[in-house]
């Protein structure tokens, strides 16, 4: 271990707090343009990091300023299958004025640290970077390679991040065949005697996408038929309105099994009201995972007042289940109309591996060790990672980030809102957590 100023070896439970305030002091908004000077600052700074430890990180600027950072530890038996540990380093913009503490200040508070990324996904890069800094002061060699990888550009898609290493440096991640990242391993309090960690099996697919209504352009004062804000506007409400058929993956079937279990009850995903008034803060995580969906989000037309436009555009955000891509896109023709032409902004697939094998067995080993009454299950994210780009190179990918929350934090409500915030403790329990189960993995 290291010695503090005052003398005292510091473990990765000492330096987590600091190591996620620092990295949250790094402004690395995303707006979805090939800027991003911040991810290259946060790149350089985890590459001085696992420098400071002996290791020999790679920085890749995929774009000036779109910065992924790469490393490979050795492992006691390299010729075991190695593990990825990634996470992103970019977050969404976030407007101080919102926030009760400044969102890159990274001021702990409350017994949380405070800042846009706190847990998404800066949390998990720094209980990384302090659990990895750790094992290497002391010379706990990993069983098996672990290859790290704190990636840029997440938050809009992965493009200048995960999929340009992909694309362009597979090498980097020979022999991985199963990873961890974001959005799991976090805790869901059912009672006194259980504590349920959901892990990330699944994702849901994207289909981002531009929809446009052509019309006749006119005079405002005149009467007009032909109105492409009026055809686009009924069309993005039937959307808008339309509620997809549920649809029971093997991955719901499982969750719904093991939070029945929980509750003693049997729960029906056709009741959907029922099923999601037991799950508190994780609803609005979990609600979506039951069906396909599709949110308009913006509208634009004309230039003018007086003037009838020619064209109409909206933009929707669409997601759906692993397996239903096909009904998905059958079901928006139908409900937009042939009058409405739809193109994909961004696609990406839905991802889906079984809750089952070595890995989860450390995650369960891992979690079971730090909290008695604590149970990993699986389930699906409604969002996506980075995970999309991983899985072309037959990687499992899991999301199993461990915290402990206490019951009544919003957690569902951190994620891309105001007054993000991870609790302390929280933290140091992921370090252990995670230290654990690389050891068990």
């Amino acid at each position: 271990m290291s010695e503090s100023s005052a003398g005292r070896a510091v473990s990765g439970q000492d330096e987590v707090v600091d190591l996620c305030r620092e990295l949250i002091q790094i402004d690395t908004s995303n707006y979805g343009d090939h800027s991003g000077p911040g991810e290259r600052k946060a790149a350089e700074y985890v590459a001085e990091k696992l420098a400071e430890v002996g290791l020999e990180p790679k920085i890749f600027e995929s774009h000036p300023g779109r910065a992924s950072t790469v490393a490979r530890i050795e492992g006691e038996d390299p010729s075991r299958p190695a593990l990825l540990i990634h996470g992103h380093t970019d977050v969404v913009p976030a407007n101080a004025a919102d926030w009760t503490h400044h969102p890159f200040s990274g001021e702990v508070a409350d017994g949380c640290v405070w800042g846009r990324g706190a847990v998404d996904m800066k949390d998990m890069d720094a209980m990384t970077l302090a659990v990895v800094r750790d094992r290497l002061r002391t010379g706990r060699k990993p069983p098996r390679d672990i290859v790290l990888a704190f990636l840029a550009d997440e938050e809009a898609g992965g493009t200048w991040g995960a999929r340009h290493l992909v694309d362009n440096h597979r090498d980097l991640f020979d022999g991985v065949t199963e990873a961890i990242s974001e959005v799991g391993g976090f805790s869901f309090t059912v009672n006194e005697q259980r504590r349920l960690y959901l892990v990330q099996t699944a994702e849901k697919g994207m289909h981002w996408m531009k929809l446009t209504v052509a019309g006749t352009a006119g005079h405002g004062s005149m009467i007009h038929r032909d109105n492409a804000i009026t055809e686009l506007s009924e069309a993005v409400a039937r959307l808008g309105r339309h509620r997809f058929p549920i649809r029971v993956t093997k991955t719901l079937r499982h969750f719904l099994d093991e939070l029945g279990d929980a509750y003693g009850v049997e729960l029906d995903p056709e009741d959907m009201e029922t099923t999601v008034a037991k799950l508190g803060g994780i609803a609005k995580l979990i609600g979506a995972t039951f069906s396909n969906t599709a949110n308009p989000t913006q509208l634009g037309a004309g230039y003018k007042v007086n003037v009838i436009p020619g064209e109409a555009t909206a933009h929707v955000d669409g997601r759906f289940l692993p397996g239903y891509e096909d009904e998905f896109l059958a079901d928006l023709d139908r409900i937009l109309g042939p009058n409405v032409k739809r193109e994909d902004v961004h696609a990406d697939k839905a991802v889906e591996t079984d809750f089952d094998g070595a890995l989860v067995e450390a995650m369960k080993s891992s979690i079971a060790a730090e909290d008695p009454i604590g149970k990993a299950i699986p389930y699906t994210l409604s969002g996506g990672t980075d995970a999309k780009s991983f899985v072309e190179l037959g990687i499992r990918n899991f999301g199993f980030a461990p915290l402990q929350l206490p019951p009544e934090l919003d957690f569902a409500g951190m994620f891309h809102g105001v007054d993000e915030r991870v609790p302390v403790d929280g933290l140091k329990f992921g370090v252990r957590v995670l230290d654990r189960f690389i050891d068990a993995s």
